[in-house]
């Protein structure tokens, strides 16, 4: 196991219960040893906070570093997140889960139904098939096999990280991040 990050106890942290496999959204370097794995939701200001540092860090450690987001829409605090969830995996069925995923970010100030039939349309989408697979819940049961996975895994709010399939417990500003991921890095030797 990888030293403790900065911030966080020697107690042991819980694990990802589900492994990254073929359906995850990952960016980065596919033969990268190095993996961070969000649980996110479209419209938590924390995780809009995050999305920022995590592009930084994505540029900074390129294919060094595989980025994997998972679904955790926290629909008692934030009406719009399922949608946009299901919106994220819609256009990803469409190969446009990461435009999908920061159009949805740049926007999650005024999140609405509107506001995501607008990226869908700003990233040359059909908005049409975007309400129908609204209607359909094409896209509900694999939103909620990641929220589920993200229960297994003790995730209980957003943002909740893993560095190496190990949660990440420190602070998550780019310097301690990028500390944790530098320590993770060393200990497979990057």
């Amino acid at each position: 196991m990888p030293s403790s990050p900065p911030g966080a106890s020697n107690l042991a942290r819980p694990t990802l219960a589900v492994p990254i496999g073929p359906l995850d959204h990952r960016r980065g370097g596919a033969a990268a040893t190095l993996t961070l794995v969000e649980y996110g939701d479209f419209e938590c200001p924390q995780c809009a906070q995050a999305y920022p540092i995590l592009q930084g860090i994505q540029d900074k450690l390129g294919d060094q570093l595989q980025f994997v987001f998972r679904h955790f829409p926290i629909t008692s605090a934030h009406p719009h997140a399922q949608r946009a969830a299901e919106a994220a995996e819609w256009a990803g069925a469409q190969g446009r889960f990461w435009d999908m995923h920061d159009g949805l970010y740049r926007r999650r100030a005024k999140l609405s139904e509107a506001a995501i039939v607008e990226v869908a349309s700003e990233i040359g989408l059909d908005p049409v098939g975007l309400r129908q697979s609204w209607s359909s819940h094409a896209h509900f049961q694999r939103v909620k096999d990641d929220f589920r996975g993200g229960l297994r895994s003790e995730v209980a709010g957003t943002p909740t990280f893993f560095i190496q399939s190990v949660r990440y417990d420190g602070q998550w500003d780019g310097d301690n991040l990028e500390r944790a991921l530098a320590e993770a890095a060393s200990a497979v030797g990057l």
